[in-house]
């Protein structure tokens, strides 16, 4: 049986700390579905098309990894995936205790599913979407948040 993992998230945009998790999930997993979830009453940086060609890109070459969006709750997606698990990444006890509370609900909802909560290397812990997205606002350069070979510039 396949193992099949889903990594959702806004991924707005996809940092170096995301592709560490992949990476992560990877040595556990069969497969990793990253899973861009699409919010219609909020407004990113990105829009969802450009999110998932960004991720897409970067992952092309890599078999065991599909990009998706999706809109429902993610638990019903996770089961429509045949997803066995839920990558969530930890960057600080704050990430810990909000995916702790999450983690509560959705074995709740779907007891089949399993969360794995996967720390982010601590040298990418101060990397977030929202620190990227405040940072190229004031047009400054964020290469060294983004994942290697990644032009964020490209996507914008």
């Amino acid at each position: 049986m396949k193992r099949i993992a889903l990594f959702p998230g806004s991924f707005d945009p996809f940092t170096r700390g995301h592709a560490s998790l992949v990476e992560g999930a990877l040595r556990l997993f069969d497969e990793v579905i990253i899973a861009v979830g699409e919010n219609v009453s909020k407004r990113g940086l990105l829009p969802v098309e450009t999110r998932i060609r960004l991720i897409a890109d970067l992952y092309a070459a890599n078999d065991r990894v599909r990009v998706v969006s999706y809109s429902t709750l993610t638990g019903d997606f996770a089961r429509e995936c045949g997803a066995v698990a839920m990558i969530r990444g930890v960057r600080n006890t704050t990430d810990f205790n909000f995916e702790r509370s999450i983690e509560a609900t959705n074995r709740h909802l779907f007891p089949e599913l399993v969360t794995v909560l996967l720390a982010t290397p601590a040298d990418e812990a101060h990397i977030s979407s929202s620190v990227v997205r405040e940072l190229l606002s004031f047009g400054r350069d964020v290469s060294d948040f983004m994942p290697v070979g990644v032009d964020i510039e490209k996507y914008l």
